[in-house]
C-alpha cells in the first residue's frame, strides 16, 4: 500500500509539470585516524616456584644407604649442621615438608610459603637422617609469626618465625648466629655460602631426600639475579646464589638455611628456584636475612 501511495504522488507531481529532481546527498568519506598500536615489551622473566613438596609417605621409604643429594650436592655428616631442622607441616588439605634454622632456644626461622595455610608443624631436631630425629616438637599455627606483607605471587617477604618449646642445646642441636643489627650490611656478593636441606635430589625425584644434604656456592649480585627473574622478583629482600653443574637447592629445601662459609652466619632463607627446574643452572633465591633483621628482632627479641 505504501508503494502505491508514493507512486501516485509521483504521477501527480509529473502531471502538474513539477520537475522531479533527484536529491544528491553528498557522501563525505569518514576518515578514521589509524593510531599505531604500541605493544609493550616486557622482560622475559623466568617464573619461580616455591620449593615446598607435599609429603607422600608411600613415596618416602626408609633407605639403607645414602643415595640422595641436594641435586648433585653432598651428604652431610652427623652434627655438621646442628642448626638445621626439618619441618613437617599439615593442614586440612594435606601435608608438606620444609626446612628451618634454629636461631634461639625457642625460635625457628623458616619461609612464609611454608607456614602459609598450615594448621600445625612437627619440628625435627638432630635429624641428619630425616626419619630418625633425636627430638621432635609439635606446635599449632598460633605459634607462627608470618610476615604480614608476604606476597605469594612473587614470594616477597617470604619469611616466618615459629615459637617452639624451650630446647636445650647439645653438640648436634644449637643455634645459627644471625647478622648483628646494623645501619648497613654487606651484599655478600662474591662470598662463599652453604645451603642445606632434605629437598629433592633431582628434578625427576618424586619425594624429598631421607638424608640431609648440602651444597657450596657463590653469592651473586641482585642485578645479575634480576637478569634471570626480573626486578619485580629480585628486590632488596632477596639474595641469590649461582648454580652450576646442576647443583642447586630444590623442592623440599624451602625455609632452610644459607650461611656464610667464613663465619657460619645466617644470610638467607631458602625461597625459590626457576620453574625450568632445579637442575637448569638458574640462580637460586633466598629471603635476605639482613633485610629482615629488625623484623626478626621485633617479633622474637633475638
Amino acid at each position: 500500500m505504501k508503494v502505491l501511495v508514493v507512486f501516485a504522488l509521483a504521477l501527480a507531481y509529473a502531471s502538474a509539470g513539477v520537475p522531479i529532481e533527484p536529491r544528491e546527498v553528498p557522501i563525505e568519506p569518514r576518515e578514521v585516524p589509524i593510531e599505531p598500536r604500541e605493544v609493550p615489551i616486557q622482560p622475559r622473566a623466568v617464573p619461580i616456584m616455591p620449593r615446598a613438596v607435599p609429603i607422600q609417605p608411600r613415596l618416602l621409604p626408609a633407605v639403607s644407604s645414602i643415595e640422595g643429594r641436594i641435586t648433585n650436592g653432598q651428604a652431610a655428616a652427623d652434627g655438621q649442621f646442628p642448626y638445621q631442622v626439618g619441618l613437617s607441616f599439615s593442614s586440612s588439605s594435606g601435608s608438606w615438608w620444609c626446612g628451618g634454622s634454629i636461631i634461639d632456644h625457642e625460635w625457628v626461622l623458616t619461609a612464609a610459603h611454608c607456614t602459609n595455610g598450615a594448621s600445625a608443624v612437627t619440628i625435627y631436631y638432630d635429624a641428619t637422617v630425616r626419619t630418625s630425629p633425636k627430638l621432635t616438637h609439635t606446635v599449632s599455627s598460633s605459634n607462627f609469626i608470618q610476615h604480614a606483607s608476604y606476597n605469594s605471587v612473587v614470594l616477597r617477604n617470604d619469611i616466618s618465625l615459629i615459637k617452639t618449646p624451650y630446647v636445650t642445646y647439645t653438640s648436634n642441636i644449637k643455634n645459627v648466629p644471625l647478622p648483628k643489627l646494623a645501619s648497613s650490611y654487606s651484599t655478600y656478593a662474591g662470598q662463599t655460602a652453604i645451603a642445606s636441606g632434605f629437598g629433592k635430589t633431582s628434578d625427576s625425584a618424586t619425594s624429598v631426600a631421607n638424608h640431609l644434604n648440602f651444597m657450596v656456592s657463590t653469592v651473586i649480585t641482585n642485578s645479575v639475579c634480576a637478569g634471570t627473574y626480573g626486578s619485580l622478583i629480585i628486590t632488596n629482600g632477596v639474595i641469590c646464589i649461582e648454580t652450576v653443574k646442576s647443583i642447586s637447592t630444590c623442592n623440599g629445601d624451602s625455609g632452610g638455611p644459607l650461611v656464610l662459609q667464613s663465619d657460619g652466619e645466617l644470610i638467607g632463607v631458602t625461597s625459590f628456584v626457576s620453574s625450568n627446574g632445579c637442575e637448569s643452572n638458574s640462580p637460586a633465591g633466598f629471603a635476605r636475612v639482613t633485610h629482615f633483621r629488625e623484623w626478626i628482632e621485633t617479633n622474637s627479641g633475638i
